[in-house]
């Protein structure tokens, strides 16, 4: 797969997908520039080697249809902040507005194109869709490794119709430590799994179990597995017909040696929300009607304990409801103690990024992935369509 490295981009048209679905409020200001930031050194390495450079993402979800409230003006204004350069907005990602934007610009010069999501054939990786993004471009660079998961017609559809393509810095870079992470870890690989449900990382934690030598499993998930093992667990939330499934996990893991660590002790409350009443718990010990909403301190040294021989960690999922101050005590305390670790840390997942940037140890973690899909896709084990259309 080539990078940014691999071309020389003087004088060419590059065509550069991005992920700036940023958060923004009532206002349409951009409430987290995260995912624009993370960016910049390709769109600067581009521009600095005097590149025409073409700018498209999508933004939320139009379903095909032009919305205002979607459109990226907001987004371009604060990239040309960022940049201290201007960056000009086309009408459209495609057709005449877009064909005028990209032939007036001159090396060094930046446009972004119209929300990609306001026309449906998007979406449905059209092939006359893709044709015209590819007909403004001479080079394809995927710097989105968040939507690198999807095949999409500016994610997979574009590279059948432009010769040469690469990968932007920050796809590079997500692809790189997965791969130390993951393909060749140091040992032992300590795996942090949270969340609410099974059901939605039950292929991860079936590849996940083939390759680590540790795994503990927080958040509302835990407590289908705790109640698979005979515990009660009150009125907390459970999958119920993922007990079975639960149980066979936990039982293929001793027979393949390795350690899983479920809570035990939790934060139980009498209903969710800011105000309840909560108490520590152990887990045999729930209360009739009440729910499990975080893990409690003695599962936060047991977990603890279990990161310290660590050489490399990855964790995508919350440890509990940490949205709320009462239940976000024991996320906080893993995100110390991940960050306080001598391993490498990996985190993927928009909750788990979240949680560790309000605990304030986002600076302390090796790397914080942007891909929430794409990054459990890859624990999952599988191949992400966006790269190997690159490759």
């Amino acid at each position: 797969m080539n990078t940014l490295r691999d071309i020389e981009p003087a004088g060419k048209r590059v065509l550069v997908r991005v992920d700036f679905n940023v958060p923004m409020n009532e206002a349409g200001a951009i409430t987290d520039d995260l995912r624009i930031r993370t960016v910049l050194p390709t769109l600067r390495s581009l521009l600095d080697r005097k590149a025409r450079v073409i700018v498209c993402t999508h933004m939320g979800r139009p379903k095909g249809q032009r919305v205002d409230k979607y459109s990226l003006a907001p987004v371009a204004a604060h990239l040309a902040r960022l940049l201290g350069q201007p960056v000009p907005l086309a009408a459209d990602c495609i057709g005449p507005a877009a064909e005028a934007a990209v032939a007036a610009l001159a090396d060094g010069d930046i446009c972004m194109l119209e929300n990609l999501r306001f026309h449906s054939h998007e979406e449905k990786n059209d092939p006359e869709f893709s044709r015209q993004l590819a007909a403004l471009a001479d080079v394809y660079v995927n710097d989105a490794f968040a939507v690198s998961h999807r095949a999409h017609a500016s994610v997979v559809g574009v590279t059948e119709y432009v010769r040469e393509k690469a990968a932007g810095f920050l796809l590079q870079q997500e692809i790189e430590y997965f791969h130390r992470a993951i393909d060749n870890p140091q040992r032992p690989l300590v795996a942090i799994v949270g969340g609410a449900k099974v059901s939605g990382k039950l292929e991860a934690l079936r590849n996940m179990l083939a390759r680590v030598d540790k795994m503990i499993i927080g958040g509302a998930m835990a407590n289908t597995f705790l109640k698979s093992q005979g515990y009660e667990v009150g009125a907390s939330k459970v999958e119920d017909d993922l007990l079975d499934t639960a149980a066979d996990l936990l039982r293929h893991a001793r027979e393949r040696g390795i350690k899983i660590y479920l809570p035990v002790d939790v934060i139980a409350a009498d209903r969710f929300a800011p105000d309840a009443i909560c108490k520590q718990v152990t887990i045999q010990d729930i209360p009739t009607g009440w729910m499990a909403l975080d893990i409690g301190p003695a599962s936060v040294i047991c977990f603890t304990e279990v990161l310290a021989d660590a050489k490399t960690l990855v964790w995508n999922g919350p440890m509990g409801a940490f949205e709320m101050d009462a239940f976000a005590r024991g996320t906080m305390a893993l995100a110390h103690a991940v960050a306080a670790s001598h391993a490498l840390s990996v985190t993927g997942g928009g909750d788990s990024n979240a949680a560790i940037t309000l605990s304030g140890e986002a600076a302390n973690i090796s790397y914080m992935s942007t891909g929430g899909g794409a990054f459990l896709e890859l624990m999952e084990g599988k191949r992400l369509p966006g790269i190997e259309a690159l490759d």
